[in-house]
């Protein structure tokens, strides 16, 4: 598939000819002709232009400010298979065998990602295997379940984890069981999304940064782009901006309830870093509230509040600093040496947008809390479907485009997530006054066992002869004078 440009002037032609000169992120400042025009340069976007790259298509990203400058870039970089939908609910909706295609897609996007995440084709990638999901109450009997679906029908290796095992290696009682995912495993996710946009380049595809799309034209067979400085025509139009397609693409954004989640890195712990855990992989909670790792050996990567509003980083340092010590008493104070946020596209459905949209324009975006494989998934599905004609994007068809409620969705999903916090800080408190019960009771009948025990081995008393009393015998005194009683 050829690329030329859409004015064939000379002064054009010494643009072209100058383009293997530019820096390797520039402005476009010449009208382009391509087969794909990809809209945002994040996580999807890029796996999108890498793909069709590689098989053969001429590639533009489009990029308003820099390559994973808001959530694929500032993320935690745990790559496990799953969507923030759970699996009984996936079940629920589309039935049985639709999910199985589904959550083995997802495993495909977490194989593809481990692919690419090496040191060889990303130096200092610095990637960790395992991944720890914990319960923060006793659910020993749904995990026994939860195991043998995920093993057994979706063809996963996990393995479960007692509480005596989860709390050998994370030392605090706020968590229960756990399931473990040992093919999961953690990446620098700055250095992967910059890295993507990398070999993006080298199979062929242009990147483009600075440079927002102000309109879009998608009627006829050229779908037009003008941005700030040029204009750009392609076949096909991805729209993998997320929440931040603004203007040209406002209905599709307003599908997206904004959530933007707050992380922070500690300062180097040293040694009583292994008094809180010696787990080298990613730790989350079943509920998603705190999401934590090691990192560099002796610090904790740490992401914990969410909120729908935007607001700076720092604010949250504080709320960071007490989250970490209420799982973590023994480490006492913590100190935040950097802060970073990221907006997420959270759909109505928790299920991520994949698919076209109308002939000719493609939707990636939606992917939630499993952003690293999810955008994997999609990049390959949509390049695909444009180049060869795949059309797995169909599973995702049942997830419609909804309105997320705009200003009122931002408030009820705030609300949502307050009530969250405060039920599942509720059910943990509740379990750990059980066990504490439980222990109570637990250790009482075992003193009254042992005591039990020793009476039962203790020698019977000896018999011995009655006493009979004595006979009281009168003492002298002066009122008789030494006489004795009559």
């Amino acid at each position: 598939m050829s690329e030329t440009s859409t004015n064939n002037s000379p002064e054009n032609k010494s643009m072209r000819s100058d383009d293997a000169d530019l820096p390797e992120h520039s402005r476009l400042s010449f009208d382009l002709d391509v087969d794909i025009a990809v809209i945002g340069a994040g996580l999807a976007g890029l796996t999108v232009a890498l793909e069709a790259a590689r098989l053969g298509a001429s590639v533009a990203v489009l990029e308003g400010r820099q390559v994973g400058w808001n959530a694929s870039g500032h993320q935690l970089g745990t790559v496990m298979p799953g969507y923030s939908l759970p699996i009984a609910d996936l079940i629920a909706r589309i039935g049985f065998e639709d999910t199985r295609e589904l959550w083995a897609l997802s495993k495909a996007g977490v194989e593809y990602i481990r692919a690419h995440a090496t040191e060889e084709l990303i130096p200092g990638i610095a990637l960790s295997e395992g991944a720890l999901e914990l319960s923060n109450v006793d659910v020993g009997d749904r995990l026994i379940a939860r195991l043998q679906m995920l093993g057994e029908d979706f063809d996963t290796e996990v393995e479960g984890w007692q509480v005596e095992r989860v709390r050998a290696e994370i030392k605090t009682d706020r968590y229960f069981h756990g399931v473990h995912y040992p093919k999961a495993f953690q990446i620098d996710g700055r250095k992967y999304v910059h890295g993507l946009a990398a070999l993006a380049r080298r199979a062929g595809a242009r990147i483009f940064e600075d440079t927002p799309a102000v309109s879009i034209d998608i009627s006829g067979i050229r779908k037009r782009i003008v941005t700030p400085s040029a204009r750009l025509r392609a076949s096909q139009i991805v729209l993998a901006g997320n929440v931040h397609l603004g203007a040209p693409a406002r209905r599709v954004s307003e599908t997206l309830l904004p959530v933007w989640r707050y992380a922070a890195i500690t300062a180097p712990l040293g040694e009583r870093l292994a008094d809180a855990t010696t787990f080298k992989g990613s730790i989350t909670d079943s509920d998603g509230i705190d999401h934590f790792r090691i990192v560099e050996g002796d610090r904790l990567m740490w992401a914990s509040p969410e909120t729908t509003w935007a607001a700076r980083p720092d604010r949250f340092a504080v709320a960071i600093q007490r989250r970490i010590r209420t799982i973590f008493p023994q480490l006492g104070r913590v100190e935040i040496a950097e802060m970073w946020s990221g907006a997420i596209g959270q759909t109505v459905h928790g299920m991520p947008q994949i698919g076209p949209l109308r002939k000719g324009v493609w939707i990636a975006s939606g992917f939630g809390r499993h952003g690293l494989n999810t955008s994997a998934m999609a990049g390959q599905l949509i390049a695909r479907s444009i180049l060869l004609g795949d059309e797995r994007w169909r599973l995702f068809s049942p997830f419609e485009m909804v309105w997320a409620g705009g200003t009122i969705g931002r408030v009820a999903g705030l609300a949502i997530g307050m009530w969250t916090r405060a039920r599942v800080a509720t059910a943990g408190a509740l379990a750990r006054y059980r066990e504490r019960a439980r222990n109570t009771a637990s250790i009482r009948e075992a003193r009254r066992e042992a005591a039990n025990r020793m009476v039962g081995t203790r020698p019977p008393p000896s018999r011995r002869p009655p006493v009979r009393p004595q006979p009281r015998i009168p003492m002298p005194g002066p009122a008789n004078n030494g006489e004795t009683a009559p």
